[in-house]
């Protein structure tokens, strides 16, 4: 129990009361304070029903997990039809970029009777439609970076010889095999997974095909003038598929799971070949590619350049982060090879042992060549 208040008198007759100096009860047996509470009664704190449960626990463990069926449609702002009302009409190329469009049809496309190039970069745009009154003078489409699922649309435009759909949300190549001018495709990052819909496209000079999906290089042999194929950032693990392409002059594959070049003897027209970033441990296969210029073999694990050495158009070598660690073979493969004007040893164990010589010692066995990784050096 709580002592007394004391009592002090004052010359008024009135008391003032005093509380005790000593420990009150609730000191001697504190209880948690009540704090602090608005109108409503709540404290300020937000809190989190431990009970919630995931709904699409796969979205954790599949980095190919996509959900764009229950995608929660954010605020929706009408295409601004007086978008391109200051163009003139007889202009030869639009550019929209990044003008949050949503609409095809509401920029009134029609009314430019000239227009070649056209290009939406960076908009909102879910469906190609309303491009038929274009489809007597327009050759380059880019929807680069949209939220395009699906290609359809393309139908009258049959004198398209450039067509960007990179960066959109497509899983299957269709309904281009009419549009027979094309000459550059580009498909960058999209979901798809398998290469198709490519035949009757027979001027295709390049097609990109980077950061999908795809297991497999099939379905290409209709492309018999394609000169360049980029496959980046896929998950191909056999170079199989690449013998009807008699003009390839340039294949690009980085980061993928190649583990052997020998189907590369089926072009041996083959000029550039970049392959970083796979799981090669060996140049064996590479022998029959003679008109190579440019080979990027950079951050694999290979250990000796033996198969270079009938490859006597070499101007550039990247080999950074492998395991070639004999000068010699260095030496004995590449002095020769006079038009050698690149190189790239950095992060092998010949730069790593004597990290502060081995530029020298590159020179040295090379004299012909006028850059060390990205050092230019005196041709002696």
């Amino acid at each position: 129990m709580a002592a007394p208040a004391e009592e002090v008198s004052v010359s008024d007759g009135h008391h003032i009361e005093l509380v005790d100096n000593h420990m009150s009860d609730a000191m001697r047996d504190p209880e948690p304070s009540p704090g602090l509470r608005d109108s409503k009664g709540w404290d300020g704190k937000a809190r989190v029903d431990r009970t919630a449960v995931l709904s699409n626990p796969e979205a954790l463990s599949d980095p190919e997990y996509s959900d764009d069926d229950n995608v929660v449609p954010g605020e929706e702002l009408p295409a601004d039809e007086d978008l391109l009302d200051d163009e003139p009409e007889d202009t030869e190329e639009i550019q929209c970029t990044h003008s949050r469009i949503q609409s095809i049809p509401a920029l009134r496309l029609e009314r430019f009777k000239q227009v070649a190039r056209l290009c939406l970069r960076q908009n909102l745009i879910q469906d190609i439609e309303g491009l038929e009154g274009l489809s007597e003078t327009l050759t380059e489409l880019d929807l680069y970076d949209n939220l395009i699922s699906h290609i359809r649309g393309l139908d009258a435009l049959t004198n398209l010889t450039t067509l960007d759909l990179s960066f959109n949300k497509i899983k299957h190549i269709k309904h281009i095999s009419h549009l027979t001018n094309l000459t550059d495709l580009y498909f960058v990052a999209n979901k798809i997974k398998v290469i198709e819909g490519l035949e009757g496209l027979a001027n295709l000079r390049q097609i990109e095909l980077g950061s999908n999906r795809i297991r497999k290089i099939e379905n290409l042999d209709s492309l018999q003038n394609l000169e360049e194929l980029w496959l980046a950032k896929n998950k191909i693990t056999d170079l199989t598929g690449l013998a009807g392409l008699p003009k390839l002059r340039l294949l690009s594959i980085q980061s993928n799971r190649i583990r052997s070049l020998a189907p590369l003897a089926d072009v041996p027209q083959l000029e550039e070949l970049y392959i970083s970033h796979n799981a090669l441990d060996t140049l064996e296969g590479i022998e029959k590619n003679t008109k190579l210029q440019i080979i990027d073999i950079s951050n694999n694990a290979i250990r000796s350049i033996e198969p270079l050495k009938p490859l006597a158009d070499l101007t550039e070598f990247w080999a950074s982060y492998n395991q070639i660690g004999d000068f010699k073979e260095v030496e004995e493969v590449l002095a020769k090879k006079e038009k050698l004007e690149t190189v790239y040893f950095e992060g092998n164990p010949l730069q790593l042992r004597q990290p502060a010589l081995y530029r020298n010692k590159v020179r040295l066995a090379l004299p012909q060549v006028q850059q060390i990784d990205a050092t230019f050096v005196k041709v002696s």
